[in-house]
């Protein structure tokens, strides 16, 4: 029987570890639902791009004080989590602060100073965050496309977070006043606990039985809450936390605004050319045409779609639209936002029958409509805002690009100018002989 509480502890450990691998490869077979892209050249810069957006944060300092919430609870949220090292130790062998025999006393107090330091640097963050979110009325993070769940996730997220510092501090402060009671060893320095939990648990006399009871519940509660929240990101944002890496090392490194062009194009348009070209040598009856563009997820390339589960949901892509800022009815976030529901629906349409049974839908249309794509200027601000490199403009370019070439569908002012481009050579109306007449004026 003494030996229970390290079997439940390990049989939690591995259930929790085995759902998180289970939700990340749904995600990833979701992810390579869409065409392979070749992101693997210029390797040094996209480790140094990684490094130092990813891990660095280097384009949080946009907007200074949000910046400086997030890095400290992303910073002290990864360093107090270094903890659960030793949580797992104490749990699958029984020890009790296990770290301290390894690092020595004087290394151990100031690695559980750092923690507490930290710990209680996020809980200010995290509160003047939910503050912010929910009474400062700041307007990107009010829009309509977060009404709902995603509103309710970024608070639940910050609740969750929370909770596991109180916890913490719960864990500290009764570890501490049993220390001092002599009931368990001298190890550690808290100088937080010291100075705002312990006195107050003190004060209440609570007896030396009910203090181990707390130590234990929030030790327990500390590990169960990060496994909860590790399959939580499944279902949130925060995925972020995790997929900023990858997204940021297959970021495009081309200069912003230029346009991919299509091989299919380029290859028709050399046997244009080539007044020696046999159009019809390589063609092949039975292939399927190539589709030009996006109408739906499987036509977007895999990195777009790992843009749409790495989404922060921040807004600064929107709060930076020229179309937004005008009143259009275009919003890059929202952009991102519904190419991740499609691709979720499609998600759980391959769970439920083994492969993807046609459901009648599609992103173009049902999740993302014409009006949205035509309001975009194609200025770029939304990839340049993006703190994680993420590019709601490639898929819109993607699905315009769908519309125009294989529905002919758009304005009429668009379509004068493509008509004007394919016989002229220019958008402007007149002969091809006068394109360069403004040169002689």
């Amino acid at each position: 029987m003494q030996y229970i509480d390290n079997i439940l502890f390990a049989a939690l450990l591995v259930a929790g570890i085995g759902l998180f691998v289970k939700g990340l490869k749904e995600i990833y077979r979701n992810i390579t639902l869409g065409k392979q892209i070749n992101r693997s050249d210029r390797k040094a810069e996209r480790w140094a791009t990684m490094a130092n957006v990813a891990l660095g944060q280097s384009k949080m300092g946009a907007r200074p004080v949000a910046g400086f919430l997030h890095i400290l609870v992303y910073v002290g949220f990864i360093i107090i989590n270094i903890e659960l090292i030793e949580i797992i130790i104490d749990g699958l062998f029984g020890t009790h602060r296990f770290l301290a025999s390894v690092l020595g006393e004087t290394l151990y107090k100031g690695f559980t100073a750092t923690l507490e330091v930290m710990a209680l640097l996020v809980l200010i963050a995290v509160v003047a965050f939910f503050i912010r979110r929910n009474f400062y009325g700041v307007k990107r993070l009010n829009m309509k496309e977060l009404f709902g769940w995603p509103k309710n996730d970024a608070n639940w997220i910050l609740v969750i977070e929370f909770a596991l510092m109180m916890a913490f501090f719960k864990m500290n402060s009764s570890d501490l006043l049993l220390q001092q009671a002599g009931i368990y060893a001298q190890h550690g320095y808290f100088p937080v606990s010291a100075a705002l939990f312990a006195p107050l648990m003190d004060w209440f006399s609570f007896g030396d039985g009910f203090l181990i009871f707390v130590e234990r519940v929030a030790w327990w509660f500390h590990f169960v809450g990060i496994l909860f929240f590790m399959n939580y990101l499944y279902y949130s944002k925060h995925l972020h936390i995790i997929f900023a890496f990858p997204n940021t090392w297959f970021a495009n490194l081309e200069a912003k605004g230029k346009f991919n062009n299509l091989e299919s194009v380029t290859k028709e348009i050399k046997l244009m050319m080539d007044p020696n070209a046999d159009p019809y040598a390589a063609a092949d009856s039975n292939a399927v045409p190539e589709k030009f563009g996006a109408s739906d997820i499987f036509d977007l390339n895999q990195v777009q779609l790992l843009n749409a589960y790495t989404c922060t949901e921040c807004g600064r892509c929107t709060a930076n639209c020229p179309a937004n800022l005008t009143g259009k009815k275009l919003s890059p976030r929202k952009i991102m936002m519904d190419t991740r529901d499609r691709l979720e629906e499609v998600g759980r349409n391959i769970n439920k029958n083994g492969k993807f049974v046609e459901d009648g839908k599609k992103l173009l249309d049902d999740y993302i409509s014409r009006e949205e794509l035509r309001a975009c200027t194609s200025c770029n601000a939304c990839v340049e805002a993006c703190p994680v490199l993420i590019d709601p403009l490639s898929i819109i370019l993607e699905m315009r690009r769908y519309l125009i070439m294989e529905e002919s569908s758009a304005p009429q002012e668009w379509n004068l100018m493509n008509t004007n481009i394919e016989n002229n050579a220019a958008p402007w109306q007149y002969n091809q002989a006068d394109r360069l007449n403004w040169a002689s004026n």
